[in-house]
């Protein structure tokens, strides 16, 4: 199961997984920082910014995997 779903706020993600801000910065989503990150879904963060949203669900579940092996 993965600990990172589509239907999560931004926010959550990077409060619960400080270790995700480098998987969000290098796919170009830097509003993780911003208040609309506190409501605003991986989903639709990821549409907003044109970002593949399979590829960095992947790379954001396999961060917070190898940190927690």
């Amino acid at each position: 199961m993965n600990a990172i779903s589509e239907e999560m706020p931004i926010g959550e993600i990077v409060e619960k997984h400080p270790q995700t801000v480098e998987v969000f910065l290098r796919h170009g989503l830097m509003c993780f920082g911003c208040a609309v990150a506190r409501f605003e879904n991986l989903r639709q963060g990821a549409i907003a910014h044109g970002i593949n949203l399979e590829l960095l669900l992947k790379d954001l579940n396999a961060a917070v995997s190898q940190t927690s092996d």
